[in-house]
């Protein structure tokens, strides 16, 4: 960590920043922040354009800067620890902290009060839009842990946690950084993008209408009121078969009676030519105005649908291209597990096309960088087989599961398979070694003279060593191919239980002996071993 003298909000402390990836921009990089795109940040580190602060943003500045001092006071009062703001570096990333103890163990930092996210510390659970500040802070200055303040200045609007680094955001952090200096390179900033506001065709010029004329006999008021009554009067309480019947006369009355109305209005307008061929030419242009409408609204909605699945498909493929020269790069057999990336649900809601293009390259951004974290492990195993495993690779079949171990995990299974493995060539080599010691034991020739009768002696016992006592059963199994595998020959359950040693249950097809008595099948075998070598000293 590289400390650096300048006060926060100086031009020095401006142009510092401008040179480094800075904490409060780490939510941008993530996708998190709730402020800023990650293209936007792209954009300024590009061009190096800063966005001005308002009046209104430069009020809540002074404001957060004053209620930082003030509960600054207050957590030094807590601690017992003065805290100084500082300004520091590692590497390309910067962290601006309010406030760390003398030894650098804790740091202090402040947000204005707000009662949502006063809700959040007092549950212990922050945004991503927060946290991801505070592990770069931690990363960058070495600090334990972060008291992360809530507050107004006062003690009762202050709430607090403590914060600590997670296990494997560092790694994410780090590799997000890694992804966003890979795209700035090559990122082009977009010409800023005009309001989009929607344009109709030319207005259609005021519709003037002017009739004269009027209806010069009717009884339509006297045909109305009767028409209404003799509706009201209608029995819609069907029960009976009557009813029914009367039901479905009348409705092929009421439809006689329709095609009346109809005529005697066709008759009217027939009698005013110039009034019928005004509702038809009315008719026939609301008709077209309809049908362009329907028509444009499918075409908008089949677009928009059509703009949404290409950005997506775009966006898996670009990450199957990244995760294709990931796996090249291993130059053997090894490959990436399936990176998850969720493009559709990245852009749902989302009602622009800069907006649905933003979010889209931010999640790709995302498994861009998580694809590589994993590329970067695969290959430090990679290293440690052909290094710790060179002479031994036919041990190690399953070489695609093993790279995307954890590397201590590794290295430590690596060990065990070449010991065990070595052990059961030795004990082969043992084997081999005694039998072809009996092999070449010597054979009294066949034709010697015939010896002198000698009272029979009996032939020398060699006594086998004790077994040793019963172990304890601590619960613990071992498999018959286990066994076998110690020992680097094969023996049966049948053979096992001849020299007293029963199966205790079974896993699957395997058969299961009681861990604690191989000893007593090695002390047991060495016995059978040396009578079966006897009775032939003997014969």
């Amino acid at each position: 960590m590289q400390i650096h003298n300048v006060p926060q909000g100086s031009p020095e402390w401006l142009a510092l920043r401008s040179g480094y990836f800075t904490a409060s921009e780490a939510p941008a990089m993530m996708g998190a922040s709730k402020y800023q795109s990650r293209s936007d940040l792209l954009a300024q580190k590009k061009t190096g354009i800063v966005p001005e602060v308002s009046a209104a943003q430069q009020k809540l500045f002074d404001r957060g800067h004053e209620t930082e001092a003030l509960a600054r006071a207050i957590i030094e009062a807590q601690i017992g620890e003065d805290l100084f703001p500082v300004v520091a570096t590692e590497g390309n990333l910067l962290a601006s902290v309010d406030g760390m103890d003398m030894l650098g163990n804790v740091l202090f930092e402040h947000k204005l009060w707000n009662e949502n996210l006063a809700a959040r510390v007092r549950a212990r659970e922050l945004d991503p839009h927060y946290f991801w500040q505070l592990e770069q802070q931690l990363l960058v200055t070495g600090a334990d842990r972060v008291i992360f303040v809530c507050s107004d200045g006062t003690e009762q609007n202050l709430v607090q946690m403590e914060y600590r680094p997670e296990p494997g955001r560092r790694e994410q952090l780090l590799a997000g950084w890694r992804q966003f200096e890979a795209d700035l390179a090559s990122f082009q900033p977009a010409p800023a993008a005009a309001q989009v506001v929607g344009s109709a065709p030319d207005s259609l010029p005021a519709l003037r209408i002017e009739v004269t004329g009027m209806v010069t006999a009717s009884n339509l008021d006297a045909f109305k009121a009767h028409a209404l009554d003799v509706f009201q009067g209608i029995n819609t309480d069907l029960q009976t078969d009557q009813h029914f019947a009367d039901a479905d006369t009348t409705v092929k009355w009421c439809s006689e009676v329709e095609d009346r109305l109809a005529a005697a209005k066709q008759h009217a307008l027939s009698q005013t030519e110039s009034i019928d061929a005004l509702f038809r030419a009315i008719d026939e242009i609301a008709a077209a105005a309809r049908a362009k409408r329907l028509e444009l609204s499918k075409l908008v909605e089949a677009r928009k649908k059509s703009i949404r699945e290409d950005i997506v498909i775009d966006a898996a493929k670009a990450l199957q291209t990244h995760v294709d020269e990931l796996n090249a790069s291993f130059g053997s057999k090894a490959r990436l597990p399936r990176i998850a990336a969720d493009f559709a649900g990245a852009i749902k809601g989302k009602k622009t096309i800069a907006s649905l293009r933003d979010a889209a390259a931010t999640e790709l951004a995302r498994a861009k960088s998580e694809a590589s974290r994993i590329a970067e492990g695969v290959k430090v195993n990679i290293t440690s087989l052909r290094e710790l495993a060179a002479d031994h690779s036919f041990l190690f079949a399953d070489f695609q599961e093993l790279v995307l171990k954890a590397n201590d995990d590794l290295v430590a299974l690596i060990k065990v398979r070449i010991h065990d493995h070595e052990q059961a060539e030795a004990q082969k080599r043992q084997a081999a070694e005694a039998q072809a010691k009996e092999a070449a034991a010597p054979v009294a020739p066949a034709s010697q003279p015939e010896p002198t009768l000698q009272p029979q002696q009996s032939a020398p016992v060699t006594h086998a060593a004790p077994a040793p006592a019963a172990a304890v059963d601590d619960g613990q199994r071992i498999k018959l191919g286990d066994i076998n595998g110690r020992l680097g020959f094969n023996l049966t359950g049948d053979f096992l239980r001849s020299i007293g040693f029963e199966a205790v249950g079974r896993e699957r097809a395997a058969v299961l002996y009681r861990a604690a008595d191989f000893p007593a099948i090695c002390s047991a075998l060495i016995n059978h071993i040396q009578q079966a070598q006897q009775s032939r000293i003997a014969a």
